[in-house]
């Protein structure tokens, strides 16, 4: 199979890659690790916000101090993989025994009091330290799992279009795992059965809920993480030099491609306030955080959960659709000129998001052409964040090879726990940001309480609230802060080195080498 332009003869190169089989129970496994994924970076939050009404700066603190320490743990985990020799390979173990584990402290971390009690400063105190505790074990176990399961692309196949296709199909079948987010709603969902089945009022029921909820989408979640580790096969030779742990901490930087990606990755990290704000925004915004109200005097909201549905296609439809098609671009534009394209294009309709909020004067309901028009909005920037979401992992995968090139080692381990620490800065930055917005307008511990109250008296709708401010911040959050990280993001890739026609043949010289080696 030749490669693009590549002048090496096509029957010179034999390629080892996976099996149909091997792939589907892949991306099984890569679908319950999301759904656990976004049961955290979508749930939580909401869970510890909106449920157990923790201070915001609160939250945001443990999310940055969790993101710290894996500043310093991922690249560990990163080298340990990397040291790792069994039977199976160096990611696999992992995979066949990491999933049970991550799936015991994600439910952990809900397991937390039902409110926070003011006039109680010891009870306040130890509900935050079990949430920062078991949010920052959760961390840590993910890395555990996360490093091996995107590390392990690479090790599946030694063809640059196979890997290119699993790490495609692998972004497509991450946004399946969004379905982790409904634990947003579905807690809502069943809260009001527990109040009536069980007498309980509406802060324990909606506990009680949620912990329900969690459990049951968790050891689903994990069940489906299992058949990663069942079924995946390490096909690339592996060579017997290893680095030590200072090393690897050290070729991180020394490595410009790698290191060029991995800056851009964390100058990006504002866009994860769309996944840590959104699904909150649709829960107060549409439904004055209360999904009864899609009913009113018997009648169904049509209109409005049309017009809910609408943002929800914009968004999706421009993840997944970005994401299909960005391997077929590349062997026209290239990466680097795709990767740049889309964060600088992609700014665009993040700003766009909140100037057609204001346009709206708060209250997109009131006019069809407004969700439309927000609609397109979401399609567009979701569309540029799924395509870098794919060419990050692909290029990370092109910096391996070049490392094994340049200096003789495969480091897949070390250099996917970049992509894992740039997905949980993001998360911690994200955080950061938004428990600063929030306290500045107050939306935070007892004050979301008694907007909650407020609400569900039908004293005013979500959008009114606090004079509009509540629902300003959290569109603020959603459009500004990630547009002017995008736009960060292109500034150590505008001069990336690494070239597609430079990496296919160090690819090609990589594949004979192994190929001239004896078998063992």
């Amino acid at each position: 199979m030749s490669k693009n332009n590549n002048s090496v003869p096509s029957n010179a190169i034999k390629h080892n890659t996976y099996s149909g089989k091997e792939l589907t129970g892949y991306l099984i496994g890569l679908a319950g690790q999301n759904i656990i994924y976004n049961i955290i970076s979508g749930g939580l939050q909401y869970y510890w916000q909106s449920i157990i009404f923790l201070p915001a700066m609160a939250i945001s603190i443990i999310f940055f101090i969790a993101r710290v320490w894996d500043a310093v743990n991922d690249p560990m985990m990163g080298s340990i993989v990397d040291h790792t020799r069994t039977k199976w390979g160096k990611c696999k173990p992992y995979l066949m025994f990491v999933p049970v584990p991550i799936g015991i402290i994600t439910i952990l971390t809900f397991c937390n009091g039902t409110y926070t009690d003011y006039s109680s400063t010891g009870m306040h105190v130890l509900i935050i330290l079990w949430a920062a505790i078991s949010y920052i074990l959760w961390g840590m176990a993910y890395t555990v799992g996360d490093i091996p399961l995107w590390g392990v692309t690479s090790l599946m196949t030694d063809d640059e279009k196979d890997r290119a296709k699993a790490l495609s199909l692998a972004r497509i079948v991450a946004n399946v795992g969004a379905i982790g987010m409904l634990i947003t709603f579905a807690g809502k969902s069943f809260s009001q059965t527990f109040q009536e089945k069980n007498g309980l009022d509406v802060l324990h029921a909606d506990k009680l809920s949620y912990i329900i909820v969690a459990v049951a989408l968790t050891v689903f979640a994990t069940i489906l993480f299992q058949f990663s580790g069942l079924s995946v096969k390490e096909r690339v030779q592996q060579s017997e030099k290893k680095y030590t742990m200072k090393e690897n901490f050290k070729i991180m930087f020394s490595n410009d491609p790698f290191r060029r990606l991995l800056i851009s990755g964390v100058l990006r990290s504002p866009i994860q306030l769309l996944s840590i704000v959104g699904l909150t925004l649709v829960m107060y915004y549409f439904f004055d955080n209360n999904l009864a109200n899609m009913v009113v005097d018997g009648k169904l909201q049509i209109v409005k959960i049309i017009q809910l549905l609408v943002m929800a296609l914009g968004l999706l439809g421009g993840m997944i659709i970005g994401t299909a098609v960005t391997p077929k671009l590349v062997g026209k534009f290239g990466k680097k000129q795709l990767y740049n394209f889309y964060s600088i294009a992609g700014a665009v309709p993040y700003c766009l998001i909140f100037a057609v909020y204001k346009l709206a004067d708060g209250n997109l309901m009131k006019n069809m052409f407004y969700v439309l028009l927000m609609a397109v909005m979401m399609f567009a920037s979701s569309w540029a964040m799924g395509s870098i979401n794919i060419l990050q992992s692909i290029m990370i995968a092109d910096c391996v090879d070049y490392e094994e090139h340049k200096n003789g080692v495969r480091t897949d381990g070390v250099f996917f726990s970049g992509q894992s620490f740039i997905t949980k800065l993001s998360m911690g930055v994200s955080s950061l940001i938004s428990g600063f917005v929030y306290s500045a307008v107050h939306y935070t511990d007892k004050y979301i309480e008694t907007l909650n109250t407020e609400l569900a008296e039908g004293k005013y709708h979500f959008f009114e609230a606090n004079d509009g401010k509540y629902a300003m911040a959290m569109f603020l959050l959603i459009s500004i802060p990630p547009a002017i990280g995008m736009l960060l993001s292109a500034i150590p890739t505008i001069k990336y080195p690494l070239t597609d026609q430079e990496h296919t043949r160090i690819l090609n010289e990589l594949i004979e080498k192994r190929a001239s080696k004896p078998e063992d």
